[in-house]
């Protein structure tokens, strides 16, 4: 069972901190300061997160994605 944990764990949490890194520069920082360096971690997280939103609306159809905006 532990295994199979730390098997899902190195495919789903450990890839997004390896495409912050890669994808989004989060290798190093771009600014200087802890407030801003938190604002960069800030957004790069919200990019992530907007692009699984979208690629998740993608797969379940337009017509999802239009009763999700009305729900709103």
């Amino acid at each position: 069972r532990g295994k199979q944990l730390y098997k899902r764990r190195s495919q789903t949490i450990e890839r997004s901190f390896a495409d912050a890194k890669e994808l989004h520069g989060l290798r190093y920082a771009r600014y200087r300061g802890l407030a801003k360096v938190r604002e960069q971690c800030l957004l790069i997280a919200v990019a992530q997160n907007i692009k699984k939103m979208a690629l998740l609306l993608s797969k379940r159809g337009k017509g999802f994605v239009i009763r999700l905006i009305y729900q709103i």
